[in-house]
């Protein structure tokens, strides 16, 4: 991949600050939207979602979701030309009170400073989504295939 479609990538998931999820939850599709914040390495984008939440009980360690990222659509821009990543990530539970747990909230109250707030409610769960394989699309017929690794080489 090229270095203009890496850097592309990379400030897609540092300026969006929403991403879609779909998840399974007792065999059914659920969708959510979330705030996230990026991994000091960018393989991975941290949520925390509450345990009340339907979304969350598709949360769990090692589950497989779907998650998608993008640009907004306006009335003044073709719905075919907004820059969007949809890929697979692997779910991996934070631990609270670790090292792990203590970057991740750091790097989503960096971003949203009402998670200083959610994240110390104990029904709150912090999560890192691992990407993985799926498509970034550029516009109309402009899309190419990333995987974790993908993620890796964007990174800063």
């Amino acid at each position: 991949m090229d270095a203009a479609a890496l850097a592309a990538i990379r400030h897609l998931l540092d300026t969006e600050r929403i991403l879609t999820l779909a998840v399974n939850v007792d065999g059914s599709p659920v969708a959510a939207l979330l705030p996230y914040a990026v991994s000091a390495d960018g393989a991975s984008l941290f949520v925390h979602a509450s345990g009340l939440a339907r979304h969350t009980r598709g949360l769990t360690d090692g589950a497989i979701v779907g998650v998608a990222v993008h640009q907004p659509a306006t009335p003044d821009r073709d719905a075919m030309q907004i820059p969007r990543l949809t890929v697979e990530a692997t779910v991996r539970v934070v631990a609270r009170d670790t090292a792990a747990w203590q970057d991740a909230a750091a790097r989503l109250v960096a971003r949203f400073a009402a998670a200083a707030t959610t994240l110390t409610l104990p029904d709150f769960v912090v999560v890192a989504l691992e990407l993985g394989r799926g498509r970034y699309v550029e516009g109309f017929a402009r899309a190419v295939n990333v995987t974790r690794e993908t993620f890796a080489a964007a990174a800063p």
